[in-house]
């Protein structure tokens, strides 16, 4: 591949890695025009399944020969509503920093979905990043490393589910990509609904309150997302895996300085060296060889 090409799939990247990075902003604004965010998860998600559907509309019956599908819904649906909700309500950096476990959950999720048995590398990789986490989740005023509120339960969840997805790529990576496609936005769509159903059933999540303010907002979102997931689709098609996952690292970067920026976030000692461990495990786990098949 050329150099010109080569650096047109990066840039692609790098502007996924920049939506994603900075998605919290808009999210936040939404919440604060009355629109929580797993509602505004569910109304995005379903304006991009209806383009995807309008675009390939024979992608659905995939559905009906590939019933595994429906695994990859529920776990790109779960890291949707786990990282979005996070994002909003949580300490940005602490979010995204606790999502990037992904790396780390693969290793086990590989074992136990695709049989792949963990290396030597690998193990020593988890090791780390778990030593990353714990110094994250250590507060000075708990006396153990656990979990401290909603935001970092739902960052942990959502990387968890993230991993489950990029599993469930690899493992689905024989069916048409317009089917994965619905599949992830359809999950992310009926995941955030159901949660929402849900949380408003026990008053965690307020009704929303239509608001001609937030539509051009909730639509420029939906289409950043659109744009997104097409420029994952064309720079992870022309570059080595290894390459695309050091890339997509940038997200923290993208997280991190919009946060600084707009003071949604604490950069206290113990984030800075615990984020160091995960990131580097994230980054070693980009650099490891792939599997052999």
């Amino acid at each position: 591949m050329s150099p010109r090409a080569t650096a047109l799939a990066i840039g692609a990247l790098v502007c996924n890695a920049f939506v994603w990075g900075v998605s919290w902003w808009p999210f936040r604004e939404l919440q604060s025009m009355g629109l929580h965010p797993l509602w505004s998860t569910a109304l995005i998600y379903f304006f991009c399944l209806a383009c995807i559907s309008a675009w390939r509309p024979g992608g659905w019956r995939s559905f009906a020969q590939h019933p595994q599908l429906w695994w990859l819904a529920v776990a790109a649906g779960l890291t949707n509503v786990g990282f979005n909700w996070a994002v909003t309500v949580g300490d940005v950096v602490r979010v995204v920093l606790l999502f990037y476990l992904m790396p780390a959950w693969s290793v086990l999720l590989a074992w136990a979905v695709l049989g792949e048995q963990p290396t030597r590398a690998s193990l020593l990789r988890l090791m780390l990043a778990m030593a990353g986490v714990l110094i994250v989740l250590k507060e000075p005023t708990s006396p153990w490393p656990l979990p401290q509120d909603a935001a970092d339960w739902l960052a942990l969840m959502g990387g968890l589910s993230f991993a489950g997805t990029n599993v469930m790529l690899r493992k689905l990576e024989y069916t048409p990509s317009a089917s994965r496609m619905m599949a992830m936005f359809g999950g992310g769509a009926m995941l955030a609904t159901g949660a929402a159903l849900l949380g408003l059933a026990g008053g965690i999540v307020s009704v929303p309150l239509w608001s001609g303010a937030w539509l051009p907002v909730a639509l420029g979102l939906s289409l950043a997302f659109l744009v997104s997931n097409m420029a994952l689709q064309y720079g992870a098609a022309r570059l080595a895996a290894s390459t695309t996952a050091i890339v997509m690292l940038t997200e923290i970067l993208f997280a991190s300085a919009s946060a600084a920026l707009l003071g949604a976030a604490e950069f206290s000692p113990r984030t800075l060296l615990g984020g160091s461990l995960i990131v580097l495990a994230a980054l070693l786990a980009a650099l490891a060889p792939a599997p052999q098949k």
